[in-house]
């Protein structure tokens, strides 16, 4: 009788406790063929250097979980697809989301092709996000339910830890890359994870999160945007047009931001920007001016399931990660009203749509 053959899993283990973890579970649950892979990022020139000692944790965890390791080198095309594109959103006076690109265009772009060719079934990541099909089957079967025809739409709901919840960071997935992703820890807590790692003897089940840029680690981000944009001084005006201060460029600062820049008494906020005449609008009240907006629009949207949600329906929205869900209607698949003004909506961010039982929806940048 022939062996039945376990659906092959690459796992991107990037040295941290959660996709360590992630990689655990799906070993102890027999179901899976695992091999772990290092994904290497891109490193400033000049900055410190951290991917070795990443990578090295990440090896160890699979040596102890007893799985095979791999290394991937995408940092030319990191560089390529999310550092200039970092650049050019900055350049142009927006504040853009890294993450977010760094999770199309890599993990589960580039790594998921990659895994793919060399013959994996699918990819799994540590993220905080749940995965299911509109049919309610057990995560870890929609990969068996796929192949027998069973379902063709799978959806991502909120985490079960919703402060460390990364839907936010995921709404450009399509349908087609979604058939080919596990998410084994989305139904855990942070605390639950640490003791699973403790459980299964990793040495990495007290390091500390991640707190740097996707890819690139902990690094000083005002520093790393000096690196690559010009400094250019300007105006800080009150939002009445009064000359208070001075800035290095208006393209290094985004809206509602309140650091970064020294104005005498007390805190201010930046309220809008004016990049060409590169002149920075703040206030000492972080309700003034165009701080608060009921409205935005996006654009370069992509919805989970394929299709638009519907027009005039109530659904809720956030326009940055960990914000609380805001109550919202959506006007033309691209405009959204929301029912409260909300603080500093921000050019180049991500916008994204939720219903009212926590499933994301998708999203786009609002304009």
């Amino acid at each position: 009788m022939n062996a039945i053959l376990k659906p092959k899993v690459f796992v991107a283990m990037s040295g941290g406790v959660d996709s360590s973890v992630a990689a655990a579970l799906l070993k102890k649950s027999g179901k899976y063929d695992i091999v772990g892979v290092f994904c290497r990022g891109w490193q400033p020139e000049g900055m410190v250097c951290g991917w070795k000692e990443e990578r090295r944790d990440a090896l160890r965890a699979a040596a102890k979980i007893g799985v095979p390791f791999l290394t991937f080198n995408f940092s030319k095309e990191y560089e390529k697809k999310v550092v200039e594109y970092m650049k050019h959103e900055y350049a142009a006076g927006r504040t853009p989301n890294p993450d977010v690109m760094c999770n199309k265009y890599i993990k589960f772009g580039l790594f998921l092709e990659k895994a793919l060719e060399m013959g994996a079934d699918m990819i799994a990541t540590g993220h905080y996000i749940k995965i299911s099909n509109l049919k309610s089957l057990p995560a870890d079967a929609t990969h068996q339910a796929l192949q027998a025809g069973q379902i063709s739409k799978f959806k991502l709901s909120q985490a079960k830890d919703k402060n460390k919840d990364q839907s936010y960071f995921l709404w450009t997935l399509t349908q087609e890359q979604l058939k080919h992703c596990l998410f084994p820890i989305g139904n855990y807590t942070k605390p639950e994870v640490r003791q699973m790692a403790r459980n299964f003897g990793l040495r990495v089940a007290e390091k500390k999160d991640s707190q740097g840029l996707c890819f690139v680690g902990d690094i000083n981000f005002a520093s790393f945007l000096k690196k690559l944009l010009p400094k250019k001084e300007g105006e800080i005006r009150t939002a009445g047009g009064k000359v208070i201060g001075r800035h290095d460029g208006a393209h290094f600062y985004t809206i509602g931001q309140r650091h970064g820049f020294s104005i005498p008494g007390g805190p201010h906020y930046i309220v809008a920007k004016d990049i060409k005449k590169n002149i920075l609008f703040v206030s000492d009240k972080p309700g003034e001016g165009e701080f608060y907006k009921k409205e935005a629009e996006i654009e370069d949207a992509n919805w989970i399931s394929g299709n638009p949600p519907f027009g005039g329906k109530i659904y809720q929205a956030r326009i940055r990660h960990r914000q609380p869900l805001q109550k919202c209607k959506i006007v033309k698949s691209n405009k959204i009203i929301f029912s409260k003004p909300q603080r500093a909506i921000t050019s180049g961010q991500s916008l994204v749509v939720y219903d009212l039982k926590e499933q994301m929806l998708g999203g786009g940048i609002i304009k």
